[in-house]
């Protein structure tokens, strides 16, 4: 079996968890801080398997030990947002527990792919390459995967038709500079440009962007966890079947859309060894200066990361 670990059992790690064992035979290690919170979930996932999933094995834990060969680290760890915060408020409190997270976790399991949850999830996918000194393509971000799939609801709902159709395409930061492409979204190959006005388009666009605070507002204490789980499992089990999946993805951006060296969101192939390529669109200058203003924001909060005392930065930067 390949086995997978989840570094944070909260809603999102224990949903990532739920996902992956209902759908594959895989060793899963849920850790957290909290050992009988890991320890609880695990035992009470693997008592629902017997009901709706495959043979795989759950381990909850508070020792990076057990972690130990895995093929894939999921890093959810870390404070969920809250009411009035925005994702890069997160970044001094996430910045140390992600780090730990990260060094401890590939002593164990020097050959993992990484997949980083917690926020703000492009600084924080910089900050593990960095800790990991792992190859930029093994350590990889889950935000667009997440945005498309908001984007794509929205359309789905709005046209009134099977969300199954519809493809979305979201790319820079996740957070408010965001750029949802909708010459690059479709239903069932049909942009949707050609199926809503502008001004709707638009509109959509913009609740792409708040598509996290508004859930955050809605819940009043915490923030999203069945979408982040859904998308972070859609994105292993790519690297663990090795598929070759077309995704928007946090990434190193390899001087790529002549962005600066930050990890920002961009189209992937994403299989066995991470990301196999990045994808080269062709933006327009308007996309294009979306992009650029979004992976320099990502840049200043990488300045201000570097800026933390080492207890807080662990000396990552």
């Amino acid at each position: 079996m390949n086995k997978v670990t989840i570094i944070g059992a909260g809603n999102v790690g224990a949903t990532v968890a739920q996902a992956l064992a209902e759908r594959n035979a895989l060793n899963i290690v849920l850790l957290d801080i909290k050992e009988g919170v890991a320890t609880g979930k695990a035992l009470d996932l693997m008592q629902s398997l017997a009901l709706t999933g495959k043979p795989s094995r759950l381990l909850g834990t508070g020792h990076y030990a057990d972690t130990r060969g895995s093929s894939v680290v999921v890093i959810t760890a870390g404070s969920p947002r809250k009411p009035g915060m925005s994702r890069d408020d997160l970044l001094k409190i996430n910045s140390a527990i992600v780090a730990e997270a990260a060094a401890k976790s590939v002593q164990y399991s020097p050959n993992a792919r990484f997949v980083v949850v917690s926020n703000p999830l492009d600084v924080m996918t910089y900050l593990v390459w960095q800790v990991t000194g792992l190859p930029w393509r093994r350590v990889i971000g889950m935000a667009g995967v997440l945005d498309s799939a908001r984007f794509q609801a929205f359309i789905a709902e709005e046209l009134q038709i099977s969300v199954e159709d519809v493809r979305a395409m979201v790319l820079g930061s996740h957070g408010d500079q965001m750029v949802p492409l909708p010459r690059f979204s479709t239903v069932n190959g049909v942009p949707v440009t050609e199926l809503l006005s502008a001004s709707r388009i638009k509109e959509l666009c913009e609740r792409t962007r708040n598509g996290g605070a508004e859930i955050v507002t809605l819940l009043e204490n915490g923030s999203a966890w069945y979408a982040p789980g859904a998308a972070t499992a859609f994105m292993v089990e790519a690297i663990l079947k090795g598929s070759r999946r077309l995704l928007p993805c946090s990434v190193h951006s390899a001087g790529k859309y002549g962005l600066p060296p930050v990890c920002v969101g961009l189209p992937v192939i994403l299989g066995s060894r991470g990301v196999e390529r990045i994808i080269q669109l062709n933006l327009n200058a308007s996309e294009m200066d979306e992009l650029a203003l979004s992976a320099a924001a990502i840049e200043k909060n990488i300045a201000l990361l570097k800026q933390l005392p080492a207890k807080e930065s662990v000396a990552a930067c």
